[in-house]
């Protein structure tokens, strides 16, 4: 059974969540403040045995005794495990800052009911594959062939010694590592996964719709501004290396590699 850590101080919103996610099957697990989120993830251990029990963190910021933000620079220093950011700052700038951070997607209280079981779910979809893929990988077995143009899944490697190149832009796909002319990328795994969906499909254009779908696994929801922020980072950082534009908008359709 899949165990979701609710971290997140006001008691009613805490008993909420962990009532719906238990309707959904999930095994929940509570903590009312940063300190206690740090305590139950094992973080404050040499091994992280605790974190290893969980397919699913949601984490407020705004938290007693250790902020979320300082929760996520933990886990994302041993695990890969999804964060779902629960907040009521709304802004552009906290947004960006936590999914840079490493945070796995952002909803602003309050928050639909619906929307938190189909986050959820996605991220933990997404979430198993990588640890089933990634251990195939790690025992020398095929972890499947890619499919052709829509479907193509980039959240794991193929193999150990896939690359992919476009242009200056390479990325080798069994570490997870991007170059662009030569220097080495810091990439969020979103990222990656973008410019992997990307390059494997040159020359196809993504909605906005068809990219949340393929690299966060779960429903749309219209208003959401999740890819438009990673687009928006990743050009940043290409920019920062090389002047020639890699990610082109297609108004009114979405993106594609130009």
């Amino acid at each position: 059974m899949n165990k979701i850590l609710i971290v997140e101080d006001d008691t009613d919103i805490n008993n909420l969540l962990a009532k719906i996610m238990k309707k959904q099957g999930y095994s929940v697990v509570q903590a009312f403040s940063g300190t206690e989120a740090h305590l139950r993830l094992g973080l404050d251990g040499t091994e992280n045995t605790q974190l290893g029990e969980y397919s699913l963190i949601l984490l407020d910021l705004m938290l007693p005794g250790m902020m979320g933000e300082e929760v996520l620079a933990q886990i994302r220093k041993v695990s890969e495990v999804p964060v779902i950011i629960l907040s009521a700052r709304s802004g552009l700038e906290d947004r960006v800052k936590l999914l840079n951070m490493g945070a796995d997607d952002y909803l602003v209280k309050p928050f639909e009911k619906d929307e938190v079981i189909a986050r959820a779910g996605g991220a933990i979809r997404r979430y198993h594959r990588y640890r089933r893929l990634n251990t195939a990988s790690v025992e020398g077995e095929p972890a499947g062939m890619p499919q052709e143009a829509d479907g193509q899944e980039c959240a794991t490697p193929v193999a150990t010694d896939d690359i992919l190149q476009y242009k200056q832009l390479v990325l080798h796909l069994g570490e997870r590592e991007a170059l662009l002319n030569g220097q080495a990328m810091s990439l969020t795994g979103h990222e990656f996964d973008i410019l992997c969906l990307l390059m494997r499909n040159q020359g196809k254009v993504f909605s906005r719709e068809n990219l949340y779908e393929e690299i966060w696994r779960g429903g749309y929801y219209g208003e959401d501004n999740t890819v438009n922020m990673h687009i928006s980072n990743l050009r940043k950082k290409i920019a920062a290396v090389v002047e020639e534009e890699y990610i082109k908008t297609v108004w009114g359709i979405g993106y594609k590699l130009v």
